[in-house]
């Protein structure tokens, strides 16, 4: 299956879940916000919503600094 994060084409071997696609980068636990096709999915909603074919996922970071 193939899904694009955050502009580039990515090929998974199955569907997968918005947690389990944060866990494989290393971001699990990460504050973060996430875009699914332009719409912002609740970190609650991460581990049932399940990624499919041709879908756009934008992961933006939260970053403190100043």
């Amino acid at each position: 299956m193939n899904i694009r994060v955050n502009g580039k084409l990515e090929s998974m071997e199955r569907e997968c879940s918005i947690k389990e696609l944060l866990a494989a980068k290393g971001l699990e636990g990460a504050a973060a916000v996430i875009d699914l096709n332009g719409r912002i999915v609740k970190a609650q909603e991460w581990d049932r919503t399940i990624l499919r074919e041709g879908d756009v996922v934008e992961i933006l970071r939260l970053v403190g600094g100043g």
